[in-house]
């Protein structure tokens, strides 16, 4: 294990096999969640808020895409009752309203279609005791910006929660993944990238995670299988030796 590894708090995922292979979500930090659809970035997403949030640490899963209801459905459909942490006040569900951007556009005699949307506003007016969030997805203020955009206001938004010590899962679709692939890499401070593929042994569809970064982080060189159970995600082979056999994250 590095200094690095050594000095930052870790947060767990949540999921099983994982933090034995990446030691948990380094706190106050950016981490990116990317893959197809069906490949599992909700229920990711929702069992490290689920985790965080059963840890005392008050948690934030802001939907820009489905309906906090939904979610809810999702998380119960694995036999988790997020009632309790809601009625705690450590797990709260926030909506993006696309209707109020459409507000804000018309205000100003703009179109939609001409409106570059601000990653700030996702995060302005956030809980002040908010020390985690996850963001699903952000894929929707991406419409109409050029690379450069993309990376100006990508990082000003995650300035603003480093700022704040907050740690964010961002997800991000497989288009927006592969439009801004490089600038998201660049600023995240680590990346998961969940895959659906055949293996090339078995000729089976399976679905595995691969660690892309992690700065200051010993991760694992090889893909890791991961299944989607009635309990939720979880690896199906915890990452042997995964110290030994190990890359360290890119600055």
């Amino acid at each position: 294990m590095t200094a690095a590894e050594k000095g930052l708090r870790r947060l767990p995922t949540g999921i099983a096999g994982l933090d034995e292979a990446i030691g948990g979500i380094p706190q106050g930090r950016a981490m990116l969640v990317t893959g197809d659809a069906g490949a599992g970035k909700t229920v990711l997403a929702l069992q490290f808020a689920r985790a965080s949030a059963a840890a005392g640490i008050k948690s934030v899963y802001l939907s820009t895409e489905e309906d906090a209801d939904d979610l809810r459905g999702q998380a119960a459909s694995f036999g988790w009752d997020l009632g309790p942490l809601e009625e705690k006040g450590t797990l709260r569900f926030l909506e993006y309203s696309e209707s109020r951007a459409q507000e804000t556009a018309a205000s100003v005699g703009m179109g939609m279609e001409d409106r570059k949307a601000r990653m700030t506003e996702l995060v302005e007016h956030l809980p002040k005791d908010t020390k985690v969030l996850v963001l699903d997805s952000l894929s929707t203020h991406t419409a109409n910006l050029d690379p450069q955009e993309f990376r100006d206001q990508f990082d000003l938004m995650l300035i603003k929660l480093r700022t704040r010590d907050i740690t964010v899962l961002i997800i991000f679709d497989s288009a927006t993944s592969r439009r801004f692939n490089e600038a998201a890499l660049y600023h995240a401070y680590g990346a998961i990238w969940l895959q659906r593929r055949e293996n090339p042994f078995t000729g089976q569809r399976e679905r595995v995670m691969d660690i892309v970064k992690i700065r200051g982080t010993r991760t694992p060189i090889q893909l890791l299988p991961y299944e989607i159970t009635p309990a939720g995600l979880g690896l199906t082979v915890v990452a042997a030796g995964a110290p030994a056999a190990a890359r360290t994250g890119p600055a």
